[in-house]
Formats: C-alpha cells, sequence, structure tokens
C-alpha cells in the first residue's frame, strides 16, 4: 500500500483531477460502509462462499458487457501475473471478513478490517523493500493497543477476541497485500482489466470453494425483494462501481493521501449500522475504535511525510544537476 517506491507514486496531475478523485473515493468509502449491513442481511440467505462466489460471477458478467472493448484490447498475457497475486489475495480477505461478518456485528467488523491501513506499510515493506517509518511503528503499536480495547470484555480485565474478530483482522493483514499490488498494477495496467482479472481469479476460487464445503443458499420467498435488493447494491454499486472508481482514483493519490480518505469507511458503516441494523457499541469498544482510528491517520502521515521527504530530495537533485550542467556549459 506504501508508495515510497519510486514505482508507484501517483501520477502528476492538475488539482482538479487530485480533488475530484478525493470525492469520489469518499463515495467510495461510504458505498463500502453500506456493504457491511447489505452483507450481513445477505448472509441470512447466502453462505459466506456462495455471497462472494455469485457477486464476483456477476460482476464479471456487467463488467464483460459493459467494457467489452477495453477488456478485450487490455487483458493480455501480462496480465495474468497480477490478476492472479490480486485475485489471490482479494479472495483471502473477503472470505475471512464475510465468514468474520456471521460473529460479529458491521461496525466492529469494519473499524477491525480498517487495521489494514496500519498493516499495509510492513505489506509494502515485503513487496518494494521499504522500511516502514518509526510513526509507522507507532502507529501498529496503538492499532494494537486498540484492538485490546475492542477484546477487553466489559466489567473484566480480559481480552476476549472472538472467532468472528480473529478472522476479521486476519482479512486486514491479507487485504493490506491486496491494496499494495493494486497500487502497484493499477498504474501500469490499465485498472478495467485488472480488475475483471482480480474479479475472475476470486470468483473462480469462490465459487469453487463453496460447491466444495458449504449448502446451498437458503431462499425464503417472503424475502426474495430484500435479497434480490441486497444482491443487486452488493453485486452492481459494491462490486463493479465502487471497486473500479477505486482503481481509478489510485492513480492520482499517493496511498498516504487515499488511506486516509478510505479509512472513513469505518465511520461509515458504524453510522449506517446504528441506523439500519441497531448495532450499540460500549464506551471501552468505543475508546478501541478511536485508538484504531488515530493509528490509521498517524500511518497516513507517516507516509505522506516520507513522501515529502522524497519530492524535497528529488528537488534538490535536480537543483545540482541543472548547477553542474550550467557550470560545464561555462568552461
Amino acid at each position: 500500500m506504501s508508495e515510497i517506491n519510486s514505482a508507484v507514486q501517483p501520477r502528476q496531475n492538475n488539482r482538479i483531477n487530485v480533488n475530484f478523485a478525493r470525492i469520489m473515493l469518499l463515495l467510495c468509502a461510504a458505498i463500502w460502509g453500506g456493504s457491511y449491513v447489505s452483507s450481513k442481511y445477505a448472509l441470512e440467505v447466502f453462505p459466506p462462499q456462495w455471497l462472494m462466489g455469485v457477486r464476483m460471477l456477476g460482476a464479471c458478467i456487467i463488467m464483460g458487457a459493459v467494457f467489452f472493448k477495453t477488456i478485450r484490447k487490455n487483458f493480455t498475457k501480462k496480465l495474468i501475473i497480477p490478476s492472479l497475486l490480486t485475485g489471490v489475495t482479494y479472495y483471502a480477505s473477503l472470505v475471512t471478513q464475510t465468514e468474520g461478518l456471521r460473529w460479529i456485528d458491521p461496525g466492529r467488523s469494519a473499524f477491525l478490517t480498517a487495521a489494514y491501513c496500519v498493516i499495509a506499510p510492513f505489506s509494502a515493506w515485503m513487496i518494494i523493500k521499504k522500511k516502514p517509518t518509526l510513526l509507522g511503528i507507532i502507529a501498529a503499536l496503538t492499532c494494537v493497543v486498540g484492538v485490546g480495547f475492542v477484546a477487553l470484555k466489559p466489567g473484566l480485565l480480559v481480552l476476549t477476541l472472538s472467532h468472528g474478530d480473529v478472522l476479521t483482522l486476519i482479512c486486514a493483514a491479507v487485504f493490506a497485500f491486496n491494496l499494495t499490488y493494486l497500487a502497484y498494477y493499477s498504474r501500469q495496467y490499465n485498472p478495467v482489466a485488472l480488475t475483471f482479472g482480480q474479479f475472475s481469479v476470486s470468483g473462480v476460487l469462490f465459487l469453487c470453494g463453496a460447491a466444495i464445503s458449504e449448502p446451498l443458499p437458503n431462499f425464503n420467498a417472503e424475502d426474495n425483494w430484500i435479497t434480490f435488493t441486497n444482491m443487486f447494491y452488493l453485486i452492481v454499486i459494491v462490486t463493479v462501481v465502487a471497486q473500479i472508481i477505486q482503481n481509478y482514483t489510485l492513480i492520482y493519490l499517493s496511498t498516504a493521501n487515499a488511506s486516509v480518505i478510505m479509512c472513513t469507511e469505518c465511520l461509515f458503516t458504524l453510522l449506517f449500522s446504528s441506523i439500519l441494523y441497531n448495532e450499540r457499541v460500549t464506551s471501552v469498544a468505543f475508546i478501541g475504535f478511536a485508538l484504531i482510528f488515530a493509528a490509521i491517520l498517524l500511518a497516513s502521515l507517516a507516509e505522506h511525510i516520507e513522501l515529502i521527504k522524497i519530492k524535497n530530495k528529488q528537488k534538490i537533485s535536480e537543483t545540482e544537476s541543472k548547477v553542474a550542467s550550467a557550470a560545464a556549459s561555462t568552461i
């Protein structure tokens, strides 16, 4: 997720493009925030992998119809490895998140998932070989303390991470790798073709996993319209529209900038879950959520500072080169 390496720096664009990308990414955060509540209700009908398999299959069909020429033109052999890397990590992150969502409330799931913003600099360290900063390490420790408060059992000084909590934290770790790969490859390949490849790989994995390990969806005729509405939102709005918008905005924004906006997803989720799902948060858990959110902001600040340092070094290097060239021309 970190954009420290020059190969994953955002494109240089005018201010209008950057601000528009920020607005669109904030819209994505709101859409994703609503997806937790929608998925929670959809899980009453679909087992986790069937739910995600149908989402990915529906998304591929829609994208294939709408962007056929773009995908045909840009999906080459070079996209096979990026599609596998993004598809497998996407599958692993969503299957653990969706399974975890069966056991915990949407708001809790969103804040634990948001820990990926703190983990991402460490995944980038492994992928692009850039060590995390001191501020990034402090952010990680703050996040751990926040998760500790979330896990603290009310009235007792006992840490109790549930099965759903553990799965969601695993999701956060894997998703950090997924976003790192997406940020890297979105600037080398067409985002629509890359997204299609990611969905195709993850969709096959979901459907295979569902066929092997899960029962068929349990449809209730009385709730068919609710099921249809939830699946339309999850397939069309969340999976297709929001994912493509995210991949395009990553072209124009640094990860430090993007992650601050994307982390508002958990705030939207808590808002929607409180209104639509009647989720109630204890004071101890609220402190934990606040610490996790603060850790995300610290991690983003750390990357922003690093980017400024890199830009300053580049300017100094360019200035020294110009001075050296001018001196050489006078000799």
